[in-house]
């Protein structure tokens, strides 16, 4: 079975020009069949893509073209399956949404952790550890003793930090982590700019440790959940064992598919109550149209990306 390379890349860098990047992008995808997204903004580039190794690399090559993307890093994996149906270019106001005026990692931002590092920083008593995650992201998996802020999307941090700043404060240090390094590393400019002095985050984030770091050796419990249709990866980046609600998108266990309120493609036990029966008839008729697309060998395009609900993350959020 051929395997599909996914790339996940981000870069805070000025790119006031971010909107002509768009036209030469969506072309090299087109002809190298790249699927996945990404997001522009004049803050720099974060996305998500996948398709066959030598599309995936001719895309990488186009963006360092850029002098700006130079030295432009992302992180490899492989899936079994195509984990996007479709190429998407998006232009945001922020590549990650914090919302917070003047926050410019760019210029201003935490240390570096290598993974190789990062076990003993956390295993010191007087460093406050952070998933600057969200919450059904942390309940699938998270470092042990990490603080889960219980955010429902990373707008939400700044208001955490705000409340909890003066137990963080207690730690000589800060350290925090995310999915791929572009949320934490955004956070440690937020702390810096709220006055504290020693905050890390963690390089290339949770998915570049589980590569790095032997299963012997690790601090991370469980799974991470990645913004694709794998749901879930583990150690050496291997596709995990979770599933999706199609229609709020937390990642499901095998008994948790077994609740009476479990609909393939349409609500799970955490949405089910939330959802309309217009809306349940739509998921119920889309996840139809998917099935039978998928008996004829074909790629449903309305399947590509579940429904967003209010207060849940963008599907690019890391």
């Amino acid at each position: 079975m051929a395997e599909y390379l996914v790339a996940a890349l981000y870069k805070f860098v000025r790119l006031p020009d971010f909107y002509t990047l768009k036209p030469k992008i969506l072309a090299c995808c087109a002809e190298a069949q790249v699927n996945g997204t990404l997001i522009l903004a004049e803050e720099g580039i974060n996305g998500t893509v996948s398709g066959p190794p030598a599309g995936v690399h001719a895309l990488l090559a186009l963006l360092r073209e850029d002098p700006r993307l130079a030295d432009l890093v992302h992180k490899e994996s492989t899936a079994s399956e195509a984990p996007f149906n479709r190429m998407k270019v998006h232009f945001k106001k922020e590549i990650v949404t914090m919302g917070v005026p003047g926050i410019d990692p760019s210029q201003r931002a935490g240390t570096y952790v290598k993974p190789k590092d990062w076990n003993a920083l956390i295993s010191d008593p007087d460093v406050a550890v952070v998933d600057t995650r969200n919450l059904y992201e942390v309940a699938i998996g998270t470092f042990a003793g990490a603080t889960d802020p219980q955010t429902t999307n990373f707008r939400e941090f700044p208001a955490w930090v705000q409340n909890e700043k003066e137990a963080l404060q207690e730690k000589t240090r800060v350290a925090m982590f995310c999915t791929g390094g572009i949320r934490c590393e955004k956070a440690t400019s937020l702390l810096l700019q709220e006055g504290f002095e020693e905050v890390y985050h963690l390089e290339g984030g949770i998915l570049k440790y589980l590569e790095e770091i032997p299963e012997e050796d690790t601090l991370w419990e469980g799974q991470c959940f990645v913004f694709d249709q794998r749901v879930s990866v583990g150690h050496r980046l291997a596709e995990g064992d979770y599933d999706m609600c199609h229609g709020c998108r937390h990642p499901l266990t095998e008994e948790e598919k077994l609740r009476p309120e479990y609909l393939p493609g349409v609500a799970c036990h955490r949405c089910d109550a939330q959802t309309t029966d217009e809306q349940k008839a739509r998921f119920a008729e889309r996840h139809k149209q998917m099935e039978l697309a998928a008996n004829r060998g074909e790629i449903h395009l309305g399947g590509s990306r579940p429904p967003i609900h209010k207060n849940q993350t963008p599907i690019l959020d890391d």
